[in-house]
């Protein structure tokens, strides 16, 4: 009897991530037996691939056999070779950076430094936030937050917060801008070309939203953070931090700073400035950031005097960790290659958009944005999903009677649900280089995201209401 009553005490745990998302395989192949084949046609545009609207028809039914449960992760690999590159490039680098000990070092000066002027410390987190939410906003900074993850994590933990506060600050931040952006040019501007609006149009509303969800996401964490002061036991990666911090070295305060010290730094900070420099000027993508840190952590290494096989001992231990986050991603990949292939991507997409058809005009956006953080489950690629749906959804916003405007919101907000998807590369990336479970960073996040779905709710009425232009 108490031993029954002590297996049905025990609590729920979370399956490994890679559990869930394998499942998630599963049960789309499922869903791709169920659902008819369908297809719109597609035209090229400006270099992109883009729906035909009214196009949609059934064809015959595509059949994929039980053995696409294991095809399709395979095929994942191969879709998604360049960022799982990207991600043993960056993991690489940065065991190399953190071998050499410098930026440890440099982080514990400056929480020395913050801890002499409390006013300041209290600036870290709104401050980062907002810049990374501004870069989020203006450049679409997405995968290049991952790098500064190393950074903010031991910077949270030195001020007595947590990893989960280090990972929101750039990646959180980040994600709001990206949400509410008001220039980004992979969402906002791609959008709005697609569908015929002037290029950044509706700025004043979008610049309004930006301040709130930053405001709303900045809020969400500093609470979180005072919180976990407070109550350092109430944090849920308590046991990753004490593990972190034995494994860390001893304080530095009285280590004085060394002429090596300091090139190593310079040296990091001028890499930071180049990876700004060729996103804004030269439009650099994941082979390029990735060929920078890669060399980046290859000279500080020899920099920081580590020689060839330290730099090769610590290169491999940082790329190991994000084997098991290579392996989600092309699970992740997998669902899209099955519905692809099973042609049930277009039929989810035109019976939604007929559902659509019958709101009224405040319900109907609100469905958009569902509709979109459904197929953004699919289809991370801000671009990508903008040309698969915009020419859909524009004509159908023209039938229910709401802007192009509303409509291309609808969509952008979407991105907010980003950080909780475990089929993400940028939030597998980011978790991998954290080394936070997937499982208790989605615990932690899930309310957050409840409450910026119900505030995307309450930010699409006043667009219906005054029928935000300019058409």
């Amino acid at each position: 009897m108490a031993e029954a009553a002590s297996k049905s005490g025990r609590t729920f745990r979370m399956p490994h991530t890679l559990v869930i998302v394998g499942s998630l395989v599963v049960f789309v192949l499922v869903l791709a037996w169920l659902v008819p084949s369908g297809t719109y046609q597609t035209v090229e545009k400006a270099g992109r691939t883009v729906t035909v609207p009214g196009t949609y028809q059934q064809v015959e039914k595509v059949w994929l056999g039980p053995q696409w449960v294991v095809v399709a992760p395979i095929r994942g690999f191969l879709d998604g070779a360049l960022i799982i590159a990207f991600l043993f490039a960056i993991g690489g680098a940065f065991g190399i950076v953190q071998a050499g000990g410098t930026i440890e070092f440099a982080i514990r000066k400056l929480t020395a430094a913050l801890a002499a002027r409390p006013f300041l410390e209290k600036l870290v987190i709104p401050v980062l936030m907002a810049v990374f939410s501004l870069a989020g906003s203006v450049f679409g900074m997405s995968e290049e937050v991952i790098p500064f993850v190393v950074i903010c994590i031991p910077l949270a933990i030195s001020l007595g917060y947590d990893s989960i506060v280090g990972v929101a600050i750039p990646f959180l931040g980040a994600a709001a801008g990206f949400g509410a952006a008001f220039f980004n040019p992979f969402t906002v501007g791609i959008a709005q070309g697609l569908v015929g609006l002037p290029l950044y149009s509706g700025l004043g509303y979008r610049v309004a939203t930006w301040f709130v969800t930053t405001g709303v996401m900045i809020a969400w964490v500093m609470v979180y953070a005072a919180r976990v002061k407070k109550r350092p036991e109430a944090s849920p990666v308590r046991d990753l931090d004490l593990a972190r911090e034995r494994s860390a070295p001893a304080s530095g305060e009285a280590e004085p700073w060394t002429v090596r010290h300091a090139l190593v730094l310079s040296l990091f900070v001028t890499t930071m400035g180049v990876l700004v420099w060729g996103i804004l000027k030269k439009q650099w993508f994941i082979e390029e950031i990735g060929a920078l840190f890669l060399a980046m952590g290859l000279v500080l290494g020899v920099v920081a005097g580590l020689g060839g096989t330290r730099i090769a001992t610590a290169f491999v231990a940082g790329a190991k960790d994000m084997v098991n986050v290579a392996l989600i991603i092309a699970c992740g990949r997998a669902l899209l290659i099955i519905a692809r292939e099973a042609k049930v991507l277009d039929t989810i997409l035109f019976h939604g958009a007929g559902l659509i058809s019958h709101l009224p005009g405040v319900v109907a956006a609100q469905v958009m944005f569902v509709v979109q953080c459904v197929i953004n489950f699919f289809i991370h690629s801000g671009t990508a999903q903008a040309a698969l749906t915009m020419p859909i959804m524009a004509p159908l916003a023209d039938l229910v009677g709401l802007t192009r405007q509303t409509m291309v919101f609808a969509y952008q907000l979407c991105e907010l649900i980003n950080p909780i998807l475990p089929t993400s590369a940028v939030t597998m990336g980011v978790l991998g280089m954290a080394k936070i479970p997937w499982e208790k960073w989605a615990r932690w996040f899930l309310p957050l995201m409840l409450t910026l779905m119900v505030l995307a709710f309450l930010l699409l009425v006043p667009p219906v209401l005054m029928h935000w232009g300019p058409f």
